[in-house]
């Protein structure tokens, strides 16, 4: 009988502790998923050689207000244009430093997320696409680009925003930087132990919307990743509905790979083909071949 009560408190006590560590997560779920405390601007005065810069304030539709930059060609467009989404610690003021090398001859737009920069207002899935789909439309609107050339460039966590913000707008490509098939995924891995299907309000996912991608989908993976594992990359790319192709980058981790010239070229190349720009001029270090992708990596 003692031993009974002994294992039946045990499982008490143990259910308690997993309730709470459940409770937990829910509760903190914001701060887990997004940081916007460590998006401090990473440039001072963001400029780019190849474009004008001006910083822009854009009002959602709700009246939040979203600071970023425009970045135009100095010569009359119309041109083809990028948005670009960011990951989940990332203020986007580098973008308009390397906006020469990463997206020459377009307009670029580069904004933060809510709460992150200058930004105003509360992170949420919901609210990042919703803005996403209006930023789009707001570029599209410029009398500089061409609305039929746009394309949207999502990194990490901006990967699923770019997913469904080109899902329902016509964007004529896409580009995803170390993408996952979903948020969900990632913390029942990570998780285990609790029931997040249950508890996580921001899922990401990309998994579910990938199928309906019409636009020429490039993906880069860093070569070593221990934030987005490429077992989680492999089933994104397996549904995608037009992959252009599917490249790690050498020497990459899941921190530095967009700052890399290997990853700029890449994508610089992809995005002036698919524009019909000038080629890009090859850089001896990015003009190596892609490491070539292995099986189950």
């Amino acid at each position: 009988m003692k031993h009974t009560k002994k294992v039946a408190g045990l499982a008490g006590i143990a259910s308690v502790l997993w309730v709470g560590l459940t409770a937990a997560v829910a509760a903190s779920q914001k701060r887990l998923l997004f940081n916007p405390l460590g998006s401090k601007r990473e440039v001072l005065r963001p400029y780019s050689s190849g474009h004008r810069t001006r910083p822009v304030v854009i009002r959602a539709k709700d009246g939040t207000r979203l600071s970023g930059w425009l970045m135009t060609p100095p010569i009359h467009g119309p041109h083809p244009a990028v948005i670009y989404f960011g990951g989940r610690s990332e203020e986007v003021s580098w973008v308009a430093r390397d906006a020469g090398k990463l997206f020459p001859g377009m307009a670029v737009l580069a904004m933060n997320y809510r709460g992150y920069g200058d930004s105003h207002g509360d992170p949420a899935e919901t609210h990042f696409v919703d803005d996403g789909r209006m930023l789009y439309d707001w570029l599209a609107e410029r009398h500089h680009v061409d609305p039929k050339r746009i394309a949207v460039v999502g990194r990490s966590l901006g990967s699923g925003v770019a997913v469904q913000v080109a899902m329902e707008r016509n964007a004529h490509a896409i580009v995803l930087i170390t993408p996952y098939d979903s948020i969900l995924a990632i913390a029942k891995r990570k998780f285990k132990a609790i029931p997040v299907e249950y508890v996580l309000r921001h899922r990401f996912e990309s998994v579910k919307y990938a199928h309906h991608l019409k636009a020429p989908t490039y993906v880069l993976r860093a070569e070593q990743d221990d934030v987005v594992p490429h077992s989680h990359t492999d089933l994104l790319v397996e549904k995608l509905g037009q992959l252009h192709a599917d490249e790690i980058v050498p020497d990459s981790d899941h921190l530095n790979i967009p700052y890399l010239e290997s990853t700029q070229q890449r994508i610089a190349g992809f995005l002036a083909q698919r524009f019909d720009l000038p080629p890009v001029a090859a850089n001896p270090v990015a003009s190596d071949p892609a490491a070539p992708l292995q099986p189950n990596s």
